[in-house]
């Protein structure tokens, strides 16, 4: 017996389709264990009486809606709001429409927000995963019919393409024009080993060191990837190496923390110490001294991913890791 609410209720659709409320349910939630027949006649009633928006009940109908699923590491890093924004603008003229989620690089709660976005029957899920995202787990969602895409890490063995910045690259790169000065006192600053991106990072600053014949181990401070981590960064290394001349930073934002806590040292940057971030953030080449740094084209992972994307839901085979190029700017603090 059905509650009167004054609200259209799953009871009203089985009724109007003359179908048992677990028929509903089943339709409602895509189950391959009801007929055809029935399906149609559930999505007819709940078209007629209004039960869902016209886009789930056309998401129903196709199994698909124009909604993707934006699922950002950390929205207070200023290049991940600019990698949002460039997402969003490559979503939309695909004709979609994006949903943007932030999960402040915790794993629990990217699990909770995919768990809930799959109830919307997101198109895809587009996400720079947390730190311990486990393969499996990325390989069950899209094993259970949602296409995923990894932007700026990568999950090792996962079944997603992923779109990155030439990570190892950019820091070979900038470590290469730090040592072409004939400077060796130099340190790599921040990221932790649970992120793929630190791992390639790291891994161009000792290509890098390698090049150059240096074979004397240099000083690896892992670190938050936020402007307090930088500081805490900076402050242990300057106790560990106290003769640092140089620091290539994980990102930009380390760089900032660095810089503080090397101005509260009595430490000038670019003078006594030169540093070189990574992302090429717009306050980068506004602040004092200018930071040098690894740019990466925001637009251009925007771009790629949707192409990626594109070919997902025509069904056809994205390749499986692709590398956006990138480029050093060298300004006041490492010239």
């Amino acid at each position: 017996m059905k509650k009167s609410t004054g609200k259209v209720t799953i009871w009203d659709v089985a009724e109007q389709a003359q179908v048992s409320k677990s028929t509903v349910s089943l339709v409602l939630t895509n189950s391959d264990k009801v007929s055809k027949k029935s399906k149609e006649k559930v999505l007819a009633a709940i078209d007629k009486l209004g039960y869902v928006y016209n886009r789930d009940a056309a998401a129903l109908r196709s199994k698909r809606s124009n909604l993707v699923a934006l699922v950002i590491n950390d929205l207070t890093n200023p290049y991940s709001a600019q990698l949002a924004v460039g997402l969003e603008k490559h979503i939309f003229e695909l004709g979609m429409l994006p949903m943007l989620v932030n999960i402040a690089e915790c794993v629990e709660r990217q699990t909770q927000v995919v768990k809930t976005l799959k109830e919307y029957n997101v198109s895809a899920f587009i996400m720079c995963p947390a730190p311990g995202t486990q393969q499996q787990w990325q390989d069950d969602l899209i094993n259970s019919g949602f296409p995923v895409i990894n932007i700026m890490r990568e999950i090792p063995f996962s079944a997603a393409p992923c779109i990155l910045p030439d990570n190892k690259k950019g820091t070979h790169i900038s470590t290469s024009h730090i040592l072409s000065q004939g400077i060796e006192e130099i340190a790599f600053l921040g990221g932790t080993s649970e992120i793929s991106d630190y791992h390639e990072r790291l891994s161009g600053f000792l290509s890098a060191l390698d090049q150059f014949n240096i074979a004397d181990e240099k000083p690896v401070i892992q670190a938050p990837t936020n402007r307090q981590g930088g500081r805490e960064a900076f402050n242990t290394l300057i106790k560990q190496a106290p003769n640092t001349k140089a620091i290539v930073c994980f990102n930009d934002v380390i760089a900032y923390g660095a810089i503080e806590a090397m101005r509260q040292h009595g430490l000038e940057p670019g003078k006594d110490i030169k540093v070189i971030g990574f992302d090429d953030l717009e306050d980068s080449r506004l602040m004092l001294p200018s930071l040098s740094t690894i740019a990466i084209n925001a637009d251009e992972i925007g771009k790629r991913t949707c192409q990626v994307l594109k070919e997902l839901l025509d069904k056809s085979t994205p390749p499986v890791r692709t590398l956006v190029d990138v480029n050093l700017k060298i300004r006041d603090s490492s010239q």
